[in-house]
């Protein structure tokens, strides 16, 4: 769905986390079935789990910093 090399700016962090959460799902049902025995799977899914995180987190700050450079304008100190 999200692909590391890909920018798409019209991503939100929301999306990001709606995304991560749907993940994080995965791993938990794939633990149940046994899943999480076989190691490519395993490691595909851990894989996109922490790219995810990594997208979420610089989505989240960004919007942040583009919100409080909105608000109160750029920080110059």
């Amino acid at each position: 769905m999200f692909e590391s090399n890909q920018t798409d700016h019209s991503t939100t962090a929301a999306d990001l986390h709606d995304y991560l959460a749907q993940l994080q799902a995965e791993r938990a049902l794939a633990s149940l079935e046994g899943l999480d025995r076989n190691p490519v799977y395993a490691a595909d899914l851990d894989e996109a789990l922490a790219e995810a995180q990594n997208a979420y987190v610089l989505a989240a700050l960004t919007e942040i910093s583009t919100l409080r450079a909105e608000l109160f304008g750029p920080d110059l100190g």
